[in-house]
């Protein structure tokens, strides 16, 4: 088994039921990702599972274990997470044909909403302690976010299988743009294990537990400050009383660097590119095709190099400050 429309429950069942070493029931009710493929399952005995089958190709086996050690080393600090079973076969990863999968407790919570200035720092103790996990060993099958490696490497697939002719150049200058301002101010500044993904969606609130990080999935090496600014409810520096809050909590458990702010508007850009080339990777599926049927035309590439114009110059004067 080589590709996805391969995976039907009478497949994966009897694999996941080897792999746990537990009968489960019929029921496989898919949750909508685009990127892999997640099912909740359920034991006889009614336990639930979420069994997480990672897209061929997108990651190596070393990757996936990369991410599964990260949440092993936040839950060693009581980081509330939900982390994936070990298997029968004595690892946390299973393998059905070329498909990599792990299976994980279901853990409920309700989506955390920052609102006051006790939620601001609530969090930033959140990430301060998510980042003394990351600080704790490297990742090195995992992507380290730069400008002139990570973003770089998605400006050429871009520019040479997605973008049209008529806008082919004024991408690749607008991109060759931002990555030339952004790249010095990367120079000389600690990376180490972040969430790469760290927006409100994936903090969840368990009243018994705390705060509970979700959605590992685009962990890597990185700048800190990623892990704050999808959270800032505005530009940097109109958001700054936002950061200064995350930064109140999060530096009772670690430092923070002073160039880290002008890094946000950069990597607010470098975003915008990597997910452009995420929803390139979707765009031969058809319920992506189906929800973005203008995806890729001229009229598309337009406003993208229209949007990248706009947050330059946003970057640019962020970077002044």
């Amino acid at each position: 088994m080589s590709s996805f429309s391969e995976l039907t429950p009478d497949r994966f069942l009897p694999a996941l039921e080897k792999a746990i070493g537990t009968e489960l029931t019929p029921l496989a009710r898919p949750f909508k990702s685009y990127i892999n493929r997640v099912y909740e399952v359920q034991a006889e005995d009614n336990t639930a599972y979420i069994a997480k089958f990672y897209r061929p190709g997108r990651w190596s086996r070393e990757a996936l274990q990369d991410e599964h050690d990260f949440l092993a080393d936040c839950a060693e600090i009581d980081i509330p997470v939900v982390g994936p079973l070990d298997l029968e076969n004595g690892r946390t990863l299973g393998r059905l044909g070329e498909i990599f999968f792990a299976v994980f407790p279901k853990r409920a919570g309700r989506r955390f909403d920052i609102e006051d200035e006790a939620s601001w720092r609530r969090v930033g103790v959140l990430l301060g302690r998510l980042h003394n996990a990351g600080q704790k060993r490297p990742a090195p099958a995992r992507q380290r976010l730069l400008p002139e490696t990570t973003t770089a490497a998605y400006v050429r697939q871009l520019v040479g299988d997605a973008v049209t002719p008529s806008y082919r150049d004024k991408y690749g200058d607008i991109c060759a743009r931002i990555i030339d301002a952004a790249a010095p101010r990367f120079a000389g500044l600690e990376t180490i294990r972040i969430h790469g993904d760290f927006h409100a969606g994936n903090i969840l609130n368990r009243p018994d537990d705390g705060l509970m990080v979700i959605d590992f999935d685009d962990m890597m090496n990185g700048v800190p400050v990623q892990d704050f600014w999808l959270l800032l409810p505005d530009r940097y520096p109109a958001s700054d009383r936002f950061y200064q809050l995350l930064l109140s909590g999060y530096s009772q458990f670690r430092d923070a660097d002073h160039r880290w702010p002008f890094l946000i508007e950069g990597l607010r850009a470098m975003r915008m590119i990597y997910f452009t080339a995420w929803c390139a990777m979707q765009r031969g599926d058809y319920q992506f095709q189906t929800q973005y049927p203008d995806w890729g035309t001229d009229r598309f590439w337009a406003g993208e190099v229209q949007d990248l114009r706009t947050q330059y110059a946003c970057m640019m004067e962020a970077l002044s400050g």
